[in-house]
This record gives structure tokens, sequence and C-alpha cells, in this order.
């Protein structure tokens, strides 16, 4: 063989080899990205598996409505899950939070309420806004009084109900009252928004300073009247998971399904605005 021919052919196996050798790499590569791929959706396939037993919410008795139907949804999704609710005035729920009760996750009716949380460092990781809500006067049906503004309530021998001013919607009245600079005397002041507005269906009150969120829920046992007041006074909803959440994965997918578009069409329907 001539010293030509020797060198086509030593070309000809140098390139065979290295030819051979990306068909290796190729291969491996490829088995490597399916074997990552299977591993992703494995590890996707067990965070979802993760979520079960009882997550435990405190939330502001005015989600008591949507919060009630979401967990239908979160327990179809999670079988082996399971939602428990305080519902409660928020500022109470803070307190029972700050004192240690075993809580996985905290939806206040107003920041100043969650401030409670965070700044005895028991929420985890950092409130988000999920609603707002706005007040509404609830009157008894067909308006007998014929309340027609925040300052109808002041007329005499009117028999009102306040949320207490460290409830959020008690504060968030208040705010309204001194916009419009009105003063009104109660004949209660009540724990939470859900008492106040049972005042009014048990004709125990003429009106109550309520979230429009709860005299909608409340259907036609009561009648509503807004006033431009209330523009002045919107709460924002924050919500959290808690630093020493029993259920940590739970809280976090609970929370989840509250942010999520199919969450936020439930509070919508409910008369809760966008955050």
């Amino acid at each position: 063989m001539t010293r030509s021919a020797r060198r086509t052919r030593r070309t000809s196996q140098v390139a065979a080899a290295g030819a051979a050798a990306l068909l290796a790499l190729s291969a491996c590569s490829s088995s490597g990205d399916s074997s990552s791929k299977k591993s992703d959706s494995s590890d996707s396939g067990s965070a979802s598996d993760k979520v079960s037993g009882t997550v435990t919410v405190f939330a502001a008795a005015s989600l008591k409505e949507s919060f009630t139907e979401l967990k239908k949804t979160f327990e179809k999704e999670h079988p082996g899950a399971k939602v428990t609710f305080s519902f409660g005035g928020s500022d109470a729920l803070a307190a029972s939070i700050t004192g240690g009760a075993p809580a996985d996750v905290f939806a206040a009716a107003s920041p100043k309420t969650m401030k409670t949380v965070t700044d005895k460092g028991d929420a985890s990781g950092k409130p988000a806004t999920f609603v707002r809500n706005q007040l509404e006067i609830a009157t008894l049906p067909g308006n007998p009084d014929k309340i027609s503004s925040l300052k109808s309530l002041t007329k005499s021998g009117l028999k009102v109900v306040l949320c207490d001013k460290t409830v959020p919607c008690g504060a968030a009245a208040q705010k309204a009252l001194d916009a419009s600079k009105l003063k009104l005397t109660p004949v209660s002041y009540e724990q939470d928004v859900k008492s106040a507005l049972n005042k009014v269906q048990l004709k125990e009150a003429d009106a109550a300073v309520v979230y429009k969120t709860d005299v909608k829920a409340a259907g036609d046992k009561v009648q509503g009247v807004e006033f431009p007041e209330s523009t002045k006074a919107i709460n924002d909803y924050p919500i959290a998971s808690l630093k020493n959440a029993p259920n940590a994965p739970a809280a976090k997918a609970f929370i989840q399904l509250v942010q999520s578009a199919e969450g936020q069409k439930v509070l919508g329907k409910a008369g809760f605005l966008k955050p």
C-alpha cells in the first residue's frame, strides 16, 4: 500500500471514530435529559402528594362564605387533606396566634391586625393582599326607616350597631364617619361583622355598618344601602402562612388556591374587590 493510500485510510478511521464518539455523547445527553424530565415529573408529583392532613385556617368573619366554598375545592384537589376554620374578629384571631394557638394560615381583614402577628415574628414570609372589601349599611328588609346615607344613621331613635373599633370593620366605619364629620352613638359595639349583621337580622337593630360581602351573603334577610364615604375606608385583606404551622405544605397550597384565578373568582362572586 502506498504512503498516500495509508494516509487516506488513517484519516477515514479517525473521522469514523469521531463520529461514533459524537453519537455516543448525543445518546448519553438524550438519556440524561429524559431521566431529568422523569425526575422533575416525579418531584412534582411527590410535592402534590405531600399535601395531606389537616390545615387550620384563622380567618376574618367576613370570609366565612367564600372560604367555606374554597374548602370544598381544596379538599377535592387534595383528597388526603382537610381544612378546618376558626372565623372571628381579626384582632381576636391575631391575639390567639401570638398567644400560641396552633394554626397554619391567617387571613386578616386589615393590615393592622396582620401586623400584630408579623411584629411578633409569627408569620412565615411576607403577607400578601388577596382581596379588598368595602362598607355598606345593612337595614331591615324594605328599608322601613328610609335610610339613604351615613348621615341617616344619626337620626334620633334609630337603633344602629357598629363593629367594635378594634375590629377592622369597626375601624373602617369610624374612618368613614370621621371623613364625613359625623358622630354616631350605636346601641352596641359587636366583636365581629357577623355579630353586627345578626343584630339587624334578628330585628334587634334598625341598621348596621358592615361589609358589602356580608350584606350580599345575607340575601333577602337585610337590605343594603351604599354610601360614598365608604370609598375612603376600603380594607385590604392580607394572608400569610404562620411560622410554626403544623402543616406548612398544606398552608402553602391553601394560600395558592386563594390567590389563584379560581379562588379570586369565588371571592369576586362574594362581593370582594380585587387587590
